[in-house]
């Protein structure tokens, strides 16, 4: 298949291009930079240099590559994570004018199926623990998240019911492994040697973690299986704060994570920071391996925190 891949240069998308690649997909790498151009040919795909604000760069783009599937992996996240200064509009923007452009080339160019990149920490901190993909979203969450929340679920509404197009959403969990924030060099590593990551209160926020390789290979997956609609992409072993931090401290070879009461995380981090330490969902990836015929080779961040980072 013909597979045109938004962000390929991406952490996601530097794993997802060998995937590919290795399944028998014919790819296009699209990328701002011309150096990351040629380290998508070096990987033996087809690169295209452009900005998705370009529609007369991205219309030819998207028309020279033909894709049958379009993979959607753009954001614009900052290099390092600090949830207290974190800017959303940069990645607001490309989700939801960048998506507009995105499908509306993609369309042009005959493209039947478009697959793209969301977020499984976005359900609402209301009833159980663990959700599935028809649980309420947060989009009343606190600024300036919720304005995160809003942007991703335009994107979502624009692939999933764009006439004519099979659209597919991947809600990943949080991204460890290579190019991520959790991975060995990484500044949620660096804040975690400093003993910057604390248990806070209970320890009671549900994280679901996935490895970039699982994320890409259930990526392949939906290029080639599934119907169109929404899927949580995440491991089988959501957790507590308090479980999940100190096993991740211990693969860094870091030493145990503090413990601090509610109100000096306020003051420290701020309300939003500890309503995610003590109230985010966890995410059930039952749909995606039922209908995806998709399996975490890292059931659990247990097992990936220690191989990816020991």
């Amino acid at each position: 298949m013909r597979v045109f891949l938004a962000g390929a240069s991406g952490a996601i998308g530097r794993r997802l291009v060998p995937q590919l690649l290795e399944a028998g997909h014919e790819v296009t790498g699209m990328t701002r930079s011309a150096e990351s151009a040629e380290r998508i040919r070096a990987l033996g795909a087809g690169a295209a240099v452009c900005d998705v604000f370009d529609r007369e760069q991205l219309d030819t783009a998207m028309r020279e590559a033909a894709p049958e599937a379009v993979i959607h992996q753009l954001t614009a996240l900052p290099e390092d994570f600090d949830i207290r200064k974190i800017d959303y509009e940069p990645t607001n923007r490309v989700r939801t004018e960048g998506t507009r452009n995105l499908i509306d080339a993609s369309v042009a160019a005959g493209t039947r199926r478009m697959v793209a990149q969301s977020i499984a920490f976005m359900y609402a901190p209301e009833g159980g623990t663990i959700k599935d993909e028809g649980d309420r979203p947060f989009a009343d969450a606190p600024a300036p998240f919720d304005s995160g929340v809003k942007a991703t679920l335009n994107m979502e509404e624009q692939v999933t019911g764009t006439p004519g197009l099979e659209g597919l959403v991947l809600r990943y969990g949080q991204f460890y492994g290579p190019g991520t924030y959790y991975a060995h060099h990484g500044n949620l590593a660096e804040e975690t040697r400093k003993r910057r990551q604390p248990i806070v209160g209970g320890g009671t926020g549900v994280f679901s973690f996935i490895h970039v390789d699982d994320a890409a290979a259930a990526t392949v997956a939906a290029i080639e299986r599934g119907t169109p609609g929404i899927y949580n992409v995440v491991d089988d072993d959501p957790a507590a704060m308090r479980e999940w931090v100190p096993v991740y401290a211990e693969a860094l070879g870091a030493k145990p994570p503090l413990r601090l009461p509610k109100w000096v995380g306020r003051l420290a981090a701020g309300s939003f920071a500890v309503s995610m330490a003590t109230e985010l969902r966890g995410a059930s990836n039952a749909k995606a391996k039922r209908e995806l015929g998709w399996q975490p080779r890292y059931a659990s961040w247990r097992d990936g925190f220690r191989e990816a980072l020991g």
